[in-house]
């Protein structure tokens, strides 16, 4: 019989012991340090494998591929981080890396600079947007087919390490050479802080780090100086981050003390987080909005917001997830994280979806809400707790599948079609904006001073707007249909001037513009600003 017959039958065998053999936890963690000795009967049988099976199997990389389908098993959250990626892994929710502070994109093969960040060390430099860089230290970049991953290997290291850059400038046609001092990037978790209107402020959060809580504060002493009176706090496509962050955020709106979110597990049966301090939105009109991709921390800020009948939530279902992570160190500085515990809302609910159909069932979930409708019909949603649970004022709420809104807003599909979804999957809007303002930078500074002011003037006519089709068809294999393009103009034409806008004012350019042609945005202007607001939390 082939030895291939019996391949993956070891394979899974290793899936078990990989996990437990061969990796120590750190003295210390919080893990306790479980050592599985040679001396049991996993131990000899990883030896007897190692010492006598037919073809040579190298068991560390099987131990990578196999820890992570392990986990699996058990939850769809609990996951493997090996060693030489818990860095990255960890950059997004600490709040910071080291390098040198630019945005770029690489466009027609040239790394083009889209914002040196304020203060950074490029911009201390003398780096600007629109700088192509052509050589770094002495490994040339320019027309060479560089991709994303090099450019970072390439700008990243130690803070104080020096990086030498030769860039052309296209205004001056001219070859400059730069050294760069690395240092600390923040990365920012508020993507957009304006006025909706004279009284309602909007806030976009896109992740819960470990700065969050501090650029919330900020952002919101800043709109209450322009008279804020109200606030839409946008989490949609919010996947969550830290407890702790989820809890600060909740903690500036609810008061006495009151009960955030709690936790329960096998060993701990249950763990509170409770409203602390004198929050900076305890009063005034609040809206949130979510859908399918608010996740985890967005839920638990949520969930308090609607069970303490503090505000409205506008928009679909979230995700449903209901499980919490905690991080174990592995002795070769690898991360598991695992699920020890499920968090609820006040009220009782555990918004975590069922997950017992397998992780693939589990991963298509959300595609199933755009299959059958529910994203655009609120009567087809499905809740798969139908225990009844009631918010502080009595209104009917339920778990096991995400948070419901009070309000629905469904989904405009009208114009989805191959030429909407082609130009995206194709980076042909971002791309034609890159090389929009690498001509027009200059004339928009002068003629708008602010996002709002380009916003209220800036228009997508005739002549852009062909330029953009027939340079997508120019970049295309096979021409876009006339129909669907008719079909998603509008739409196509609000994106082209949003990413217009985010080449000079950044996210808060791209927000104002699509702020103001959001559905779900002016069902939360509607709703704040209606006499049904209170209506709704009764």
């Amino acid at each position: 019989m082939s030895n291939k017959i019996w391949q993956p039958f070891i394979y899974a065998l290793l899936i078990a012991v990989g996990i437990l053999i061969g990796i120590w936890l750190k003295p210390g963690t919080s893990a306790g340090g479980f050592i599985f000795s040679t001396k049991s009967k996993i131990g000899q049988l990883i030896n007897i494998i190692d010492q006598a099976y037919v073809d040579e199997v190298n068991i560390d990389s099987i131990e990578e591929i196999t820890i992570d389908n392990l986990l699996t098993q058990l939850d769809p959250h609990s996951v493997y981080i090996p060693a030489k990626d818990l860095q990255q892994a960890n950059e997004a929710l600490e709040g910071n890396f080291d390098g040198v502070g630019i945005e770029f994109s690489i466009v027609n093969d040239t790394i083009l600079v889209a914002n040196a960040i304020a203060d950074g060390p490029s911009a201390k430099a003398g780096i600007k947007p629109g700088d192509r860089i052509i050589k770094v230290d002495s490994t040339p970049v320019a027309g060479v087919r560089v991709k994303n991953e090099q450019v970072f290997k390439l700008l990243r290291g130690p803070k104080g390490t020096k990086v030498d850059v030769v860039i052309y400038r296209p205004d001056t046609k001219k070859k400059l050479a730069f050294t760069i001092a690395r240092g600390t990037i923040p990365i920012y978790s508020i993507e957009a802080a304006l006025m909706l209107n004279n009284e309602t402020g909007y806030i976009k959060i896109d992740k819960f780090a470990a700065n969050t809580h501090d650029e919330f504060v900020a952002a919101l002493n800043r709109l209450q100086t322009q008279h804020m009176k109200n606030l839409v706090l946008d989490l949609r496509g919010n996947p969550g981050g830290y407890l702790n962050a989820a809890n600060a955020i909740a903690d500036e709106f609810l008061d006495d003390d009151k009960l955030i979110v709690y936790t329960e597990s096998r060993k701990e049966k249950r763990s509170e987080y409770n409203a602390s301090n004198e929050g900076n939105f305890e009063q005034g009109r609040l809206v949130v909005l979510v859908d399918e991709g608010s996740a985890s921390a967005s839920e638990i800020v949520s969930g308090a917001i609607q069970d303490w009948d503090r505000g409205l939530i506008i928009g679909r279902r979230s995700f449903g997830k209901g499980l919490v992570q905690e991080p174990f160190t592995l002795k070769d500085g690898a991360v598991v994280r695992l699920t020890v515990s499920r968090y609820y809302t006040p009220s009782g609910r555990c918004i975590q979806k069922d997950y017992t159909h397998g992780y693939e069932a589990y991963e298509h979930e959300i595609n199933e809400r755009f299959t059958l409708g529910e994203t655009r019909d609120s009567s087809l949603q499905r809740i798969n707790d139908s225990t009844v649970y009631k918010t502080s004022k009595g209104r009917v709420v339920y778990g096991g599948g995400g948070i419901t809104p009070d309000v629905f807003v469904g989904i405009d599909t009208s114009y989805l079609n191959d030429f909407y979804s082609g130009i995206f999957a194709q980076s042909l809007l971002s791309r034609f904006a890159y090389n929009y303002i690498d001509k027009n930078r200059n004339d928009l500074n002068a003629t708008y001073k602010n996002a709002g002011a380009y916003n209220l003037s800036f228009s997508v006519d005739g002549k852009l707007w062909n330029d953009f089709i027939t340079y997508a068809n120019q970049n295309t294999r096979t021409p876009f249909k006339k129909a669907e393009i008719n079909a998603s103009t509008n739409q196509a034409k609000l994106m082209l001037k949003a990413f217009i806008a985010r080449q000079i004012w950044r996210d808060e350019g791209y927000y104002t513009v699509l702020g103001s042609e959001d559905r779900v945005i002016r069902k939360a202007l509607q709703t704040i600003g209606g006499d049904n607001y209170d209506k709704l939390l009764h």
